[in-house]
């Protein structure tokens, strides 16, 4: 078989994030033909693309005015995560920095129905709370005008159809939220969802008449399902339901009621396409003509006779596609290019479940090279970060580098991931942290019985959480592995709390354990109080503005694991943050794990 270099691999391209324009014939979305994420538009399907923007740094999203030619874009700066918006006319030859704070994050609330005025919420008067604010698409910096004071994490999610109301999401963890309704000329704030223990609330919606929010929750499920939350009774009632599975999406048209959502099914999504007929009586279209995918991020044209999505699978890279509401014909708007690697040359992965130590199913999706050798085939263990996230059969470059040089691939979703119900997802809530490092140690059993797999050549690796559970793989069974790579990965809890980001530490706190209370047992489990057993090659790399784990992380591990007299590799990148945007640090991190592991697996 053919191998290729990596660089090739990197190179494959991704069009996401989808906008249509306000007549409903422009579509821009984002694309990193030039190593980093930045707006493009199409006027019909597969045309030639133009590009809107020209930045070093990555465009995070964009979204269309309703009315003028006009979308609003937003950009960091070196990974920092402090967000700005800017204005940009639709041909690209004019952008309008709308927010110059430097040192706060803007989250993007959307424009109001005519595009006169937009929403974000930041953390511009205190670094640890959110505020809402309301600004003139003409305004500037300091001209944005604060609507609520927060005392948490507030995001405004949608104007109400007459503009006079804000809805506001607080997140209070990755799996307790409430919603609210402000009023954006007094300040005044209704809440929705008083509620005992967690309950999730999001991709919310306004309803067509106003009266209603639609969204997803798992308020008395375990699951997330597409509900109608009525504003004047605070009643929730079920549209439809995710049964075993997650709705993770629903997107709802203002004007006529059309909507999609998605159903997460074993990480594969299905979607469903209709019409609001009552409050919760819907009539169904067509299934879109999609293959086995994960897609996500719809949006609706003018006259919602069509919605745009992105769309990936193990075998091919990320574009947006364009459904037919009514006939459910779809077609790929965009061709984010492959770097002429053969869609032959792609693997896809066998979803397989394996169990655990307490009897439990874990789901990983497996995939082998094409002339794997029984015995003599090294597997790379990657696992996802979060926790609350789920490894789901997207491309993934970097797996089909290594797939196609001879590496077998394993993504355990273990627990504690999303996707597979509430109760799932707690499984590894503070003191229970180490039963999902254990899930890991019995995948790894499950591997050494396959017949292609070498039991000596096997490789942890993962970034942010999955950094951390690979430290702690290679502290609690440092029999099992041939290499470690830690990619932006938590050492020690205690520290990682300490310096995180401070809007972000209530969370993080409510997963993980809190300094205060759960202090003694942050530190018995941290990797770097245990780093004497770490007896396998290590590699760390990070980005020296991680917001989220501070580059300090890598620096005392590689440290402590270097004193040992074990093989240490340490990349760390000056203009990145949580993880690696650019195409030139990409390419070199990634080749330097190959070469890593090439030396020493």
């Amino acid at each position: 078989m053919q191998t290729y270099d990596f660089e090739r691999y990197l190179n494959v391209r991704s069009a996401n994030t989808p906008s249509f324009g306000p007549d409903g014939e422009r579509l821009s979305f984002l694309m990193d033909t030039t190593g980093v994420p930045q707006v493009w538009r199409l006027d019909a399907p597969r045309e030639w693309p133009r590009q809107l923007t020209f930045e070093e740094e990555a465009v995070s999203f964009a979204s269309w005015s309703p009315e003028r030619d006009e979308l609003i874009f937003g950009m960091d700066q070196g990974g920092d995560e402090r967000t700005q918006l800017f204005r940009l006319d639709g041909d690209g030859e004019t952008i309008t920095p709308l927010t110059d704070v430097p040192d706060a994050i803007h989250y993007w609330g959307g424009w109001n129905s005519d595009g006169s005025r937009f929403a974000f919420s930041s953390n511009r008067r205190d670094e640890s709370v959110f505020d809402v604010y309301v600004q003139g698409r003409d305004e500037r910096g300091d001209d944005a005008e604060m609507v609520y004071e927060g005392d948490g994490w507030l995001s405004a999610v949608g104007w109400s159809p007459d503009d006079e109301s804000l809805a506001v999401l607080e997140s209070h963890s990755s799996f307790d939220q409430d919603l609210y309704v402000l009023d954006v000329e007094t300040g005044d704030r209704d809440h929705l969802t008083p509620h005992e223990g967690n309950v999730r609330y999001g991709s919310v919606n306004w309803s067509p008449d106003g009266d209603a929010l639609y969204l997803t929750t798992d308020e008395g499920a375990d699951t997330t399902y597409f509900a109608r939350l009525d504003l004047e009774t605070g009643a929730v009632e079920t549209v439809a339901e995710g049964g075993d599975w997650n709705v993770d999406s629903v997107t709802v048209d203002e004007d006529t009621g059309r909507f999609v959502f998605g159903r997460n099914v074993d990480g594969y999504t299905e979607l469903t396409v209709g019409e609001l007929t009552g409050e919760t009586e819907y009539r169904e279209f067509p299934t879109p003509d999609l293959p086995s995918c994960v897609a996500g991020g719809p949006s609706f044209d003018d006259e919602a006779e069509r919605f745009a999505l992105t769309v990936t699978a193990s075998t091919g890279n990320t574009n947006v596609h364009v459904v037919d509401v009514e006939t459910g014909e779809t077609e790929r708007w965009t061709d984010a290019a492959t770097a002429g690697l053969p869609k032959s040359s792609f693997v896809e992965p066998e979803l397989v479940r394996y169990e655990t130590f307490d009897g439990r199913e874990i789901p990983a999706f497996f995939s082998v090279p094409n002339d794997a050798e029984d015995g003599a085939t090294p597997v790379i263990v990657d696992i996802h970060g979060g926790p609350e996230s789920q490894r789901r059969p997207s491309f993934h470059p970097v797996k089909q580098y290594f797939l196609n040089r001879g590496y077998a691939y394993f993504e355990p979703n273990v627990r504690g991931s999303a996707g597979y119900g509430k109760a799932y997802t707690h499984l590894d809530d503070v003191e229970k942290r180490m039963d999902s490092v254990a899930d890991i140690e019995a995948g790894v059993q499950w591997l050494r019985d396959r017949p292609e797999i070498d039991p000596d050549r096997v490789v942890a690796m993962g970034g942010s959480y999955g950094g951390f559970m690979v430290l702690a793989a290679l502290t609690e069974y440092p029999d099992l592995w041939a290499a470690g790579v830690d990619i932006v990965g938590i050492a020690n809890f205690v520290t990682f709390l300490e310096n995180t980001g401070d809007w972000r530490r209530e969370h993080r706190e409510a997963e993980y354990g809190s300094l205060e209370d759960d202090r003694e047992f942050l530190e018995s489990i941290s990797p770097s109080n245990k780093a004497e057993n770490i007896a396998a090659p290590l590699m760390v790399l990070h980005g020296a503005n991680d917001p989220r784990v501070p580059v300090g992380e890598a620096e005392q591990i590689a440290d402590v694991v270097a004193e040992q007299g074990v093989p240490v590799e340490k990349l760390i990148f000056d203009d990145e943050g949580h993880g690696f945007s650019k195409l030139e640090n990409r390419i070199e991190a990634y080749t330097s794990v190959a070469e890593f592991l090439d030396e020493h697996v």
